[in-house]
């Protein structure tokens, strides 16, 4: 199936389209209907009446952006008409959704006269918090947006326009500092003429580029003084004296070309006279004006920026867009000046010379990035671009006066962390906590040993975990193998230094081998078998911990769950008077759920899931300040059925509730009324946890795991562990195959345990 047969699969299966809208209140009951609508909906109706401004407080206005077009320079397809535009117009709502969180209507406009269309958007304003124009031809677009900022009180932006002009800024200022070039001296050629080559033209001059070191070219050619074909007053902004007539003698001499205009708008040929380390920003899409390839097999000097996601340097307006307005609606911005502009600029091009993450190094299968010729603005699915640019957009907008919101703009970006979900935000902050409690005290960092040193991904993950400040790892393995995978992986400066062990010619391995003899000699283990087991890094790591040459241990990622934790008990064991049990930390977009036991027990006793949900509700309390609520599952409800499964169930709560009075558990009950409210309150009135519970513990190892496994899979949940309960010192146990991701977070849960135990805190848990 070619791509274009699988895009209108795409579009019409299902629902057809690409949006829907949805509530955001319930309206499940006639007291709901009553609150939504009438007769409730009266009360904010008059408050709006009676102070304007109050519609930000009781409406989505201040989340709604209209997405406005009359379909008149639809990509590269160009006046396609309304209708034929709404698909590109739906796509850019899913864009405002997935990278910013706000919503929108798209609005397709039957209005080829321009003053229609801002005719269409003044009756619009009270609806909306702001306006994107999109796809509508130059020259109208510049008077439709002109004018519509003089009569809007909202934020009006023309991505078109803008969008380009702001990501290629960026990238535009990281390359001149790459070659070394000061922006105003450097010549630049204008390939394009309309919307958003005039914008980039007046972005750029913003930055630096001084007039008369602009050439703009359109499909005449030059556009310069006296001529008359095909010219309008923005073009005539930037018409100059000069004999050249055509782009290719325009870049004789120049130091870039800004390319926003048709495929083969240039020939690799063209370039050849241009200076040394030419800036070629060839933007059409889908073709770009001259392909990369092409220019460095002539030009390997060259910086080159396209269009397309299939080559380095991809100037796409997702970096821009959805974060520039996230912050002008934060403020409740009347508009998104060129201070925004500028803002926004500035925090893209410094956020490239940050270091790439993992997960954005993942989404584009595994290929990693670092600030160059190649790099010179993060990648679309860069999910710090929220974080960097929206808080930069926000704090020019209140000091240039054009907020109506002042806000506090740390709080505020701790705020739009909860944008990149609920994962991100938990991990964050035990990751906070981490580097709070080592800040305060250096002895608190975590020495934590990975025995699967070898493995590319383990060298990834200790590269972030030190980047962090997580912890400091300590890599088992061939030493020599580890040092090759590390330069080819370029980790060199990132893992200076780090700790590499070979545990077979150690010299640690003799007295490990006769602490583990005396340890197992009356469990059949001679002192031979020792010296054998500690040339295995499991054993070697587990014996490092048992001996506090390192805090804790993260291992399982190449082996199963059972070969990973024998090694951890054996040397380490579990602590008198506790369970070892798995427990997940399984994320939902608006609440936390603590499931066990997932990983140990097969068919525990009431005793044993007694002690299961007590341990883990420590550690639940240990992550959070919410009180634990626990759910003891099963297949009965409050005893309505006596099979012995059921009544082990229910012996448990009974333990628990002997054992930890204070605690709040109910059960045995099915999971939909552990975590219904409605259906709790409705059959059993008398349920403690009342359809709220936040710790699940379910009856035997079978239906944990399959219930994590659907909830991570089916049910939209991150799942975070396997945390093990009841070791003696923190051994964390990987799940085979995590990514680099998951060893990080399960680092940061480690490090978090070893500070809490160095503080000689009850919470025991590890991993």
């Amino acid at each position: 199936m070619s791509i274009y047969e699988e895009s209108l699969e795409y579009h019409s299966r299902g629902r057809k389209g690409k949006i829907e809208v949805v509530p955001t209140k319930p309206v499940s009951t006639q007291h709901d209907l009553s609150l939504a609508y009438s007769p409730g909906v009266a009360e904010p109706c008059r408050m709006i009446a009676e102070k304007e401004e109050l519609v930000y407080e009781y409406t989505a206005k201040g989340n709604l952006v209209a997405v406005v077009t009359n379909g008149t320079a639809v990509l590269g397809l160009g006046d396609i008409g309304p209708s034929a535009s709404k698909p590109v117009m739906e796509g850019k709502g899913i864009l405002f959704k997935k990278f910013a969180d706000i919503d929108v209507f798209d609005i397709e406009l039957n209005a080829k006269n321009p003053d229609d269309v801002i005719r269409a958007c003044e009756m619009l304003e009270p609806t909306f918090g702001g306006i994107n124009l999109e796809d509508i031809k130059a020259p109208e677009c510049f008077y439709i947006e002109e004018e519509l900022k003089k009569r809007l009180k909202i934020p009006v932006f023309h991505d078109d326009q803008h969008g380009t002009a702001v990501i290629s800024g960026a990238a535009f200022l990281n390359a001149l500092e790459i070659v070394g070039k000061k922006i105003e001296t450097v010549r630049v050629v204008f390939c394009g003429g309309g919307a958003a080559a005039i914008a980039c033209a007046n972005l750029y001059l913003n930055l630096g580029v001084r007039r008369e070191n602009i050439i703009m070219c359109d499909s005449k050619g030059v556009i310069y003084k006296g001529r008359k074909e095909g010219m309008n007053p923005y073009k005539e902004r930037y018409a100059v004296e000069t004999d050249k007539r055509t782009v290719g003698q325009a870049l004789e001499g120049a130091d870039a070309f800004v390319g926003v205009s048709v495929k083969d708008g240039i020939s690799a040929e063209m370039i050849k006279k241009m200076t040394k380390d030419p800036i070629i920003f060839a933007m059409a899409n889908p073709d770009p004006e001259v392909l990369p390839e092409d220019v460095l097999k002539i030009r390997p000097d060259a910086i080159m920026a396209t269009g397309r996601s299939d080559y380095p340097n991809q100037v796409n307006n997702v970096l821009g867009f959805p974060f520039i307005f996230r912050g002008a609606l934060d403020t409740g911005s009347t508009a998104i000046n060129e201070e925004m502009k500028m803002a926004a600029v500035k925090a893209l091009a410094q956020l490239a010379k940050e270091d790439v993450p993992e997960s954005v190094s993942r989404a584009y299968g595994g290929q990693k990035f670092k600030f160059g010729r190649e790099y010179l603005i993060p990648k679309p699915f860069d999910r710090r671009a929220l974080l960097w640019v929206a808080p930069a957009v926000a704090e020019a907008a209140i000091k240039s006066g054009v907020a109506r919101k002042k806000i506090d703009i740390g709080q505020y970006r701790d705020k739009l962390e909860t944008l990149l979900g609920t994962t991100y935000t938990v991990m964050r902050g035990i990751k906070k906590r981490v580097s709070s409690g080592i800040k305060n005290d250096t002895s608190q960092l975590a020495k934590i040993v990975l025995p699967e040193g070898e493995s590319s991904k383990i060298l990834r993950a200790a590269q972030v975990i030190r980047e962090e400040g997580i912890a400091e790892p300590i890599l088992l393995g061939n030493d020599q193998l580890i040092m090759g995978k590390i330069r080819e992986a370029g980790l060199e400066e990132a893992l200076k230094g780090i700790r590499i062990i070979r545990p077979s010619t150690s010299d640690m391995r003799d007295l490990y081998s006769q602490k583990f003899f005396e340890k197992r000699q009356r469990k059949g283990v001679t002192y031979a078998l020792s010296r054998q087991l500690m040339k295995q890094n499991n054993y070697f790591g587990a014996m490092m911990v048992e001996m506090g040459d390192a805090d804790g241990l993260l291992s399982g990622i190449s082996q199963s769950y059972p070969e990973t934790l024998k090694p951890a008990i054996q040397v380490i064991g579990v602590k008198p008077g506790s369970r070892l049990a798995g427990i997940y930390m399984m994320i939902f977009r608006n609440r936390v759920l603590w499931f066990a036991d997932t990983t140990v027990n097969i068919d525990p006793t009431a005793e044993e899931l007694a002690d299961i949900a007590i341990q883990t509700a420590e550690t639940a309390r240990s992550f959070s300040p919410e009180e634990p609520r626990v759910a003891m599952l099963s297949f009965s409800n409050f005893g309505s059925n006596s099979h012995p499964s059921a009544v082990k169930v229910r012996e448990a709560v009974e333990i628990v509730k002997r054992r930890m009075p204070d605690l709040t558990i109910d059960g045995e009950m099915q999971a939909d009324v552990a975590v219904s409210a409605d259906v709790s309150k409705e059959s059993f009135p008398f349920n403690l946890v009342a359809g709220d519970a936040n710790i699940l513990i379910f009856p035997d190892l079978q239906s944990g795991n399959i219930a994590y496994k659907l909830m991570a899979r089916l049910g939209q949940a991150e799942a975070i562990g396997p945390i093990l309960v009841g070791m003696k010192k923190p051994v964390f146990v990987l799940q085979q195959g995590s990514d680099v991701n998951d060893v990080v977070n399960m680092a940061a849960i480690t490090a978090m345990e070893i500070q809490l135990r160095k503080k000689g805190e009850n919470h025991r848990v590890s991993t």
